[in-house]
């Protein structure tokens, strides 16, 4: 089971890193989940995972997203 990453609260640049560090952890394949609740959070992570060809699933929880990323 994959470790949900809470980035709720973290100022940009933080949630983007966030999953760049987990990217380089998994040697640049697995699957990262992680939860967000800014517009900007959401859109750099996925600009991030498009770039790093990852595949992304984005879905909304409230007022959060839960971003799934997977490659």
């Amino acid at each position: 089971m994959t470790e949900i990453k809470d980035a709720r609260g973290l100022a940009c640049p933080e949630p983007v890193l966030m999953v760049k560090n987990e990217i380089d952890k998994l040697g640049g394949r697995g699957t990262i989940k992680v939860l967000v609740n800014t517009v900007a959070a959401k859109e750099n992570i996925s600009r991030l995972a498009k770039n790093q060809q990852w595949s992304i699933t984005i879905i909304e929880e409230g007022e959060d997203w839960l971003i799934t990323l997977s490659k």
